[in-house]
C-alpha cells in the first residue's frame, strides 16, 4: 500500500509591512529583512501583490527581493503591460492573475475565465515560455474553473473570502463548495492553491477538507496576529494548522 502524504506550503505576503514603512516613509519595517525572517522561521514561500500606485510594494521592492528570498517568489497582481514585463524579467517562481481593477483595495473576486478566456491562454502561454508557473485566481463555479483549465494554466487559487466570511456560522456549508472545486480541479489535472482572508481560526479546517493544497497564501491576519504573538511563534502558529493533527503549541 502506498501512503500519500500531502505537505500544503505557507507563503507569507508581506504587503502589510511594506504599507507600514510607506505610512513615514524610510525603510522601517525593512520589507527585505521581514520575508528573509519569515523565511527562516519556517514560511516556504513569500508573497507580494505590487499595484500601480505601489501603495505598499513597490517594483523596486520586488527585485530587490529576488535578488535576496531563497524560497518561492509569489507574485500577484492584473496583467498590465508594467506588470507582465515585471514578471517575464523577474521570473519569479509563480505568478498569480487577479483580476483586480488599478483602484481596488484588495482582491474581491476571481476571473471570469470564459470572458477572458483567450487574454489568460496568451498570458499563460507567455510566461510558462520564460519558466514561471502560472496561477488563475478563480471562485468555485465548476465552469469557471474548466475554463481555468482550458488555458493551459499550472494552478488555480480559490479565493477564500467566501469561506472565511461563513465560517462562524456554518463551517460545513462554508467549505462545500471548496471541496468540489478542488476535487474538480485536481480531476482536470491543476494544482490548488488559497487565499484570502483565511486565519488561525480557519485554516485547519480547510486544510483537513482539502489536504491536497498546494499552497496557502496568507497576509492580513498573519501580520496582524504578528502583533501579538511576535512573527516566529506567528508562523509556526499557521503551519502547525497544516498538519492533521495540530501540535499544542505554547
Amino acid at each position: 500500500m502506498t501512503l500519500i502524504v500531502f505537505m500544503t506550503k505557507l507563503s507569507v505576503n508581506i504587503n502589510k509591512i511594506a504599507t507600514l514603512r510607506n505610512a513615514r516613509g524610510g525603510n522601517i519595517p525593512d520589507v527585505v529583512k521581514v520575508a528573509l525572517d519569515c523565511e527562516k522561521f519556517g514560511a516556504q514561500g513569500i508573497t507580494v501583490h505590487p499595484r500601480p500606485d505601489e501603495r505598499h510594494i513597490r517594483f523596486k521592492d520586488v527585485y530587490d527581493l529576488k535578488a535576496k528570498i531563497k524560497t518561492e517568489l509569489n507574485i500577484e497582481g492584473y496583467p498590465s503591460q508594467k506588470f507582465v514585463d515585471l514578471i517575464t524579467t523577474i521570473r519569479p517562481t509563480q505568478v498569480t492573475l487577479v483580476p483586480d481593477k488599478p483602484d481596488a483595495i484588495t482582491s474581491n473576486a476571481g476571473w471570469d475565465t470564459i470572458e477572458n478566456q483567450q487574454l489568460l491562454s496568451d498570458l499563460v502561454d507567455e510566461f510558462k515560455a520564460v519558466g514561471v508557473r502560472t496561477s488563475i485566481f478563480t471562485g468555485t463555479d465548476l465552469k469557471i474553473i474548466e475554463f481555468a483549465a482550458k488555458t493551459g494554466t499550472d494552478r488555480i487559487e480559490l479565493y477564500t473570502e467566501p469561506y472565511a466570511s461563513d465560517y462562524s456560522k456554518d463551517k460545513e456549508a462554508a467549505i462545500a463548495s471548496f471541496i468540489e472545486a478542488a476535487k474538480y480541479a485536481k480531476k482536470l489535472g491543476l494544482g490548488v492553491n488559497a487565499g484570502h482572508d483565511l486565519s488561525l481560526e480557519n485554516l485547519h479546517f480547510l486544510y483537513k477538507n482539502i489536504p491536497w493544497l498546494d499552497e496557502v497564501s496568507i497576509g492580513h491576519a498573519l501580520i496582524s496576529d504578528a502583533l501579538y504573538l511576535g512573527l516566529e511563534k506567528t508562523i509556526k502558529a499557521y503551519k502547525n494548522c497544516l498538519k492533521e493533527t495540530p501540535e499544542l503549541l505554547d
